[in-house]
């Protein structure tokens, strides 16, 4: 199985940021990491392996960068406007230079990319899918938190809002929400058991929103036996993209 390491600079970030890739063909996949925010995170957790054989048979190509999570949702002690513009200033990285990357490296420019993550990871997926749905047509979200104002302290604004899941999607409306409808879709997938605890309360929340919607989406709860863990995160995410992408 191909692998390399990319440092790909971000000018919003004013630094370099880790990517690994996984695979020498096939449809992309983005897997943001956890709260650990780490580019090796899924290769360390044997989820690479996992999905060696969609990665290996050229169904997907795997890409894992690092993520600005601990400065952003987990940082517990600076402002929350500064920190929600560290999120954005992310978002900009994935959108101006880590998805032009992955389109040159698939020599494609139009080639729609698929999104994933567990935990914080579900976050940025489903985020990211529902605010740029041309770019992400399918995003895969295991034990996710959705609301963004649990990481806020109850802080919100406009850059908090627009980043906020369980606030904007009720809301959404006309040729947006259109969009939307038309160009992704979220499976949201959660279990039941230990360290659920808030993720199984928002997944339901926001599938319920996103059928309100009509938006595409599939609402997958596990049971009381699935925990908060990369053991319950393997076996989702590897009956998951299978189902997606085949092999």
């Amino acid at each position: 199985m191909n692998k390399r390491h990319e440092m790909i600079h971000s000018p919003a970030l004013g630094r370099a940021v880790h990517v690994w890739c996984h695979g020498h063909w096939g449809l992309p996949v983005i897997a943001f990491p956890t709260a650990a925010g780490f580019a090796h995170e899924w290769e360390r957790q044997s989820m690479v392996q996992t999905l060696s054989h969609l990665i290996g048979s050229g169904r997907i190509k795997l890409y894992t960068p690092e993520s600005t999570v601990s400065q952003s949702l987990t940082n517990k002690t600076d402002p929350a406007d500064v920190r929600i513009r560290r999120l954005m200033a992310y978002e900009d990285f994935v959108m101006h230079q880590l998805v032009p990357f992955i389109r040159q490296d698939c020599h494609n420019a139009n080639i729609p990319i698929a999104v994933t993550g567990a935990s914080l990871g579900a976050f940025y997926a489903a985020n990211y899918a529902l605010k740029h749905p041309e770019t992400f047509n399918y995003a895969l979200c295991m034990s996710g938190r959705y609301l963004l104002t649990h990481f806020t302290g109850g802080f919100s604004n406009g850059d908090v809002y627009f980043n906020n899941p369980l606030a904007y999607v009720a809301n959404m409306s006309g040729d947006f929400l259109e969009h939307v409808q038309k160009n992704t879709h979220l499976t949201l997938v959660c279990g039941q058991g230990n360290y659920e605890e808030g993720c199984i309360e928002e997944t339901i929340m926001l599938a319920d929103l996103l059928a309100a919607q009509n938006i595409p989406h599939t609402r997958d709860i596990w049971g009381r036996d699935t925990a908060h863990d990369w053991l319950s995160w393997k076996k989702q995410c590897l009956m998951h993209l299978t189902q997606r992408f085949g092999g």
